[in-house]
Parts: structure tokens; sequence; C-alpha cells
């Protein structure tokens, strides 16, 4: 694939020649598919061979570099599978993407690119921070906050934002972040792997480059691990970045790539169900906290998503417009008191106990498990494809059993 049709692929983020972004999950990677069948194939070989005739021999360095990124040599540069797992992603995402091993290795190729001298960073993912410690010791680079005065920002630093944010779901204001960064000529990177399509589109609030954690809602089904970034179309960073990532060696393998494919196919309408349920069980929840009467009022401190902010109730409010297809599928719960959190999800059935997120099963975390830094009082919840009246009704059992053993029995009667 050339990067004309790369450019064409990232079209608009609505509508490219009059297809949705359900039908373009589909059918976008067309172009690349060279055989009858209709389920994308898997290749899985490591290597490709050269034209049987010599004078149709380019070594690489003489290669067009627009040639460069379809012209299947090694696995390390391209394969059929990546090729077509990023003509789709291309295009639902709104720039020209790139794949790479991990989320992690994405963010790393996003600081070898910029090689920024200074970061603003909030809260959100510790493993983006542990990246960042790790780069300053070559580099120097130095760790600012995110409310940083603008001043402290030089051209070609980075504002980093996630949103909506890890492990709370809730939003932040992008086009404020995009302002202040390109003010001071710095670059807005942005974390949406909590709000993959159709929830947002960062490009449309000033992004320069959009990083997914592609093992969460692109692959959707627990079983990949993936990174991807997408650049806006304004920058010129693709080939750098395809350069950059054949020598780092963080390219994603043929079956992780074989199995985005398949993933993205229902994309929209996975994301779509998961965040309207991850919604109803906060409004749910919410509405628990307000009678004393219920288990949830007795064990829950704070519920936290982006549908609970001011700003979800204004019509024409930045989240309303940064958001206007859902608030997303995860938000998260603090309880009482850490030994609570701790025990909730053993309380469950339907919520299994495991860290990650976006796959079609709803998953609980207490989430001190993985994070040290985190409230030890908080768990976060990732909503599944399974039933609302399902899902609340697992809560439900699952904070009574809890509150049954915060109180004597017949005290515990009396309150409910």
């Amino acid at each position: 694939m050339d990067l004309n049709r790369i450019k064409q692929l990232s079209g608009e983020y609505k509508r490219e020649n009059g297809l949705s972004l359900a039908t373009r999950a589909v059918h976008a990677d067309a172009n690349v598919d060279s055989h009858s069948a209709v389920a994308p194939a898997l290749h899985t070989s490591t290597t490709y061979r050269f034209a049987d005739d010599p004078e149709e021999l380019v070594p690489f360095k003489d290669l067009d570099p627009e040639r460069a990124l379809g012209s299947h040599a090694y696995v390390r540069y391209t394969s059929p599978n990546m090729v077509r797992f990023e003509a789709v992603l291309t295009s639902i995402l709104g720039g020209p993407a790139l794949t790479y091993s991990s989320g992690l290795a994405a963010f790393h190729a996003i600081l070898v690119l910029l090689n920024p001298r200074r970061i603003a960073i909030g809260g959100g993912y510790h493993g983006c921070h542990g990246v960042i410690k790790m780069v300053s010791r070559m580099t120097g680079l130095e760790t600012l906050p995110l409310d940083c005065d603008a001043s402290q920002l030089q051209p070609g630093d980075i504002i980093h934002v996630e949103t909506p944010l890890n492990p709370t779901g809730e939003a932040i204001n992008l086009q404020h972040y995009a302002d202040k960064a390109h003010k001071a000529g710095a670059f807005l990177t942005i974390d949406a792997t909590f709000g993959p399509p159709p929830l947002q589109n960062p490009f449309g609030f000033g992004a320069d480059i959009v990083l997914h954690s592609g093992t969460k809602y692109f692959g959707g089904h627990s079983d990949m691990l993936c990174g991807i970034l997408a650049v806006n179309p304004k920058h010129d960073f693709l080939l750098k970045l395809h350069s950059d990532r054949v020598y780092l060696g963080s390219v994603e393998g043929n079956m992780e790539s074989w199995l985005g494919m398949r993933s993205l196919r229902t994309l929209e309408l996975r994301v779509t169900r998961q965040s309207a349920t991850a919604t109803a069980l906060v409004t749910w929840l919410h509405n628990q906290l307000q009678d004393s009467s219920t288990a949830a009022h007795r064990v829950v401190e704070q519920v936290h998503h982006a549908s609970l902010q001011a700003e979800a109730t204004k019509e024409d409010s930045w989240l309303r417009k940064q958001m206007p297809n859902g608030y997303g599928p995860i938000f998260s719960i603090t309880l009482k008191d850490a030994n609570l959190a701790k025990r909730l999800p053993s309380k469950l059935r339907l919520f299994q106990h495991a860290t990650s997120l976006g796959g079609v099963e709803s998953l609980i975390e207490w989430r001190a498990m993985t994070n040290t830094s985190i409230d030890q009082r908080l768990v976060r919840l990732s909503i599944g494809v399974e039933a609302l009246e399902d899902l609340t009704w697992d809560l439900q059992q699952g904070l009574e059993a809890l509150g049954k053993e915060t109180l004597p029995e017949k005290q515990y009667s009396d309150t409910i």
C-alpha cells in the first residue's frame, strides 16, 4: 500500500466516499486483499521471495519510500496481515496508522520520534510513566505536571493527555490542551485507549498523534497484544515512524495482526453496546448511593465515570462535543475502605477478577494488584457485551454479600 493510498484512507472521520465507520471497518482493506476468500487469510511467513527477474530487483536503499511500505521482504518491515490491519486502522482513525508490539512500544516510538526535552503529563496509565523514566535516563527528558504553566514548554515538547482517564473513566478537555501545546510550539499526544471509535476523534480537537493500546478495544477478545499510533494528516511523520519501527524491532506479530483484522469488523457494535451498558450501570449505582437503605450506600464511597461529570449534563459542553456517541465502557468505584475493595471481586459471579480491559467479557480489578500508586480503595470495571440486567444483578448480589460481612446479621437486615 503506497503513501497516497494511506492518505486517502485517512479521509474524513465520519464518512469516506459515503461509507460509515462501521462499513469501513469491514471494507477499508479491500484494496490490499489479493485473495477471493471472504475472511482474511493468516500469513505466518517471516520472509518473502524477491522478484525472479534480476532486472526487477531494487535494493532497499534505492527503493522509492512510498513503495517501501507495501513491498514485502521481511516481517519486521511489512507483512500482508499487518498492511491490511493498518489499512482499516488508517481509515477509522482518520490519520495514517502503524501497529506496534504493545501500547507501551507505541508510546516509546512517540518519544523516539519527537525526542522532546520536556513532557507534561498527568495521572493515567502507570506504564507510560515507566517509559518516561527509562527514556529520561538516556536523554534527560524532564517531566512536568499536566497543568504546568505554558511558559515552561518549548517548541518540540509534548503535552500527553489520556482521555478517558485510566482507571476512573473520566474525560479531559482535549481542545484546552491542544491550544496550550500549539501556542508553545509543542505537540499534543493523546492516549485514547478508553475512548475508541466511534466514541471520540482526537484529531478533531487538535491532537498531533493518537495512541491506542490495541490490546483493549481494537482486539476486543482478550487474546492479542498490540499498540497503535495514528498521525494527524497535517504531519509528515509516517515514513520516519516506519523506519524507526524497523530498528526498534517493535513490530506486531503475524497472528496479532490477523486477530486485529478479525476484531475490527465488530468494533462499533461492541464499543457502542459496552459504552451504553456501562453508562446505565453507572447511573444505577449512583442512584443507589443516594438511598441509605441500599447495600451500595453501605459499602461504596463514590462512582467515577465521564457520564457523571458536570459537563455531561450541559448541551453545548466540551464533553458532549468531544464524546458525542457515548462516555466509554470503563468506570471505577471507590469503596469505603481498602479491605472492602479487595474483597468485592470475589463476591461477583459474572465479572472476572483480572487486569486489562476492552474484551467481550466484563472484568473487575482491585487496581492495587497492578498499580502500587493507586488508592487501594478503588476497583476498576471493564464492561463487556453481556446483558445489562445480568450485570446489574451480579453487582447487586455482590454488594449485598459484601454488606452482610460488614455488619452483624440483624443489624444488616435492619439497614436494608
